[in-house]
This record gives C-alpha cells, structure tokens and sequence, in this order.
C-alpha cells in the first residue's frame, strides 16, 4: 500500500471516530473526567467510563490526588525508565498537557493493548485508562487511541443532582453546605462549608453520610459497632467518647456516638456526632464535625440533614 493510501486509510478511520455531531465532551456520572466517544463506544452500564458494544474496547475514566500528575511529570522528564516501564510520551488534550503511556499485555488468551493517560485538574488528576483487544484493534488503532485520549477534559465540579442521584439513599435536605462533593460514587458523599476542600484542617462544618454494607448482628453488639467506626475517623486526634446509646432516627433502630477530638496542626478543639442508622444488613452512617466554639450552629444543621435522608 502505497503511503497516500495509507494517510487516506487513517483519515477514514479517524473521521469514523469523530462523526461532526460529536465534538462535546461525554462525563460519566459522578467525575469530573469526560471524553469525545469515538465511533462505537457509548457510557458503560458496568463501570465508570465507556465501552464498545462487543467489550473489545474498554475505557475507564476516574480521578487521582494531584500528586499524581506531578509524579509522572517527573519520571517523564528523568527520561527512559528503568527495566521494561513502558515509555511516557506527552500528549496535549483539551484539558491542557498530559501524558500518555502504551503497552501489550496478555487477557486470557489473547492481546491487548493498554493505554493509560493523565492530566492536570487544579485539585487533582484526572485518568484514563484504556484496553483494547487484539481484534478491535483494527477498528482502533493506536493513532485513532490517542486522538480519543487527547479529547479528555475536564469540568470544576459536578452537578449536586448528579451526584445526589447516585447515592442509594435520598438526600431531601443539605442545610446550605457551601460544597458537596462525592467520596466513592454511588456510597459515599461529602457535605462541607471549606470551599478549598480540607475539611478537618481547616475546621469547618462537616458532614460524611456513605452507606456501610454491614450491621451488627444482634441489639446488643450495636454498642461495640459503633465505638469501632468512630474510632477510624481520618483527620482527627485525642478522641475521647462523651456519650454513646441508641436512638430512633426515621423510625428505624440507630445509634447516635458523640467525642471530643482535636484536629489540623494546631490541634483545634472538636465536636464531633456519629449517627447510625440499622436496617436490610445495612447501617448508613452519618458522621458530622464542626470546631467546639462552632458546635452551637452547626448541631441543628447536622440534624437537618439526618432527618432529611430517605431510603431510596
């Protein structure tokens, strides 16, 4: 074949991938990382990213710590990678500049080919990995796989519906929380008044509601279930439990857990409830801190949100 039919080859490809009516960004539900689908691959039902209809291409899409990118930043400009590290190549995106790795491995049996791009948000990373089976390979090759990575971009926050409409449970009350942010996608999410999203270092009013697949199996080991979660709460020091014993929250058995911790490095003084509420061999747990001076304020609101919770 000679080298013009070969351009002319790649251009029908590439154009297959990107139809016209295709130039904006798809986001799958709950990130903030979206892409251009190419041709054939449309949001997966099973993960967080894309697929084609024959699974031979897989795409997910999620988010890192900001570090992330400033790690493999690094590691790009030390140059080659010792042993058989694929090769860091830069690809400029919508997003701004990334970078892109490629390599072969083994699925079963037969090959596939990884690709795994990142980019830069202002408070974290965005990721893209992608497979794709020796098969599809024809349809995907590698120079249309970079076209789609360099199509990644990336939105500031994402909507409060989407996220809300993810979770299992109904959230009918926010009590005015500045931000609301997802923790894990479709379990867990963050209420917060800290716009720059340090939560327990800066010491404003907080709230984290995630359901826990898990109770405890009798009334009586509910005591030791919740001194055990509040036990694990990051961010906080010097717990001390004040008062731990069981309540009713939705007409439903809980348990409602209250300390005094400190928090950041200058230790601040906080409050702090931790609500669980039992049901289905389930516990939804609503874990709520604000500064002790702070506490007055920020109690009601906290109940608000509790009361305000449905099961879906």
């Amino acid at each position: 074949m000679s080298m013009i039919a070969r351009l002319l080859a790649l251009s029908v490809v590439l154009f297959a991938a990107y139809p016209a009516d295709a130039a904006d960004p798809v986001y799958p539900p709950g990130i903030r990382v979206g892409l251009v689908p190419s041709g054939g691959l449309s949001l997966s039902k099973e993960f967080t990213g894309f697929q084609s209809a024959d699974q031979g291409v897989k795409v997910i899409a999620g988010e890192l710590p900001i570090a992330a990118f400033a790690a493999v930043e690094a590691a790009q400009k030390a140059g080659p990678q010792a042993g058989n590290a694929p090769r860091i190549d830069p690809l400029q995106t919508a997003a701004g500049p990334g970078y892109v790795t490629s390599e072969t491995a083994r699925n079963s049996e037969t090959s596939v080919q990884l690709y795994s791009l990142i980019v830069s948000g202002e408070t974290f990373s965005g990721y893209v990995a992608v497979q794709v089976t020796e098969a599809a390979s024809k349809t995907y090759p590698d120079a249309a796989i970079r076209a789609f990575l360099s199509s990644v971009s990336l939105r500031k926050s994402v909507p409060t519906d989407e996220q809300l409409a993810l979770l299992p449970f109904k959230m009918n009350e926010l009590s005015s929380f500045k931000t609301v942010r997802t923790v894990v996608i479709g379990s867990a999410i963050l209420l917060s008044d800290d716009i720059e999203q340090k939560d327990a270092e800066s010491g404003a009013p907080y709230m984290l509601i995630s359901l826990v697949p898990a109770a405890p199996g009798a009334p009586d080991e509910r005591d030791r279930f919740a001194r055990q979660a509040v036990a694990v709460v990051p961010g906080l020091n010097n717990g001390r439990i004040t008062s731990s014993e069981p309540v009713r929250i939705d007409s439903a058995p809980g348990f409602e857990t209250r300390v005094d911790a400190t928090a950041g490095k200058d230790e601040k003084p906080v409050q702090l409830v931790q609500w669980l509420r039992f049901g289905g061999g389930v516990t939804l747990r609503i874990l709520a801190v604000a500064k002790k001076d702070d506490w007055a304020k920020a109690f009601p609101r906290f109940r608000a949100v509790r009361d305000g919770i449905e099961s879906r």
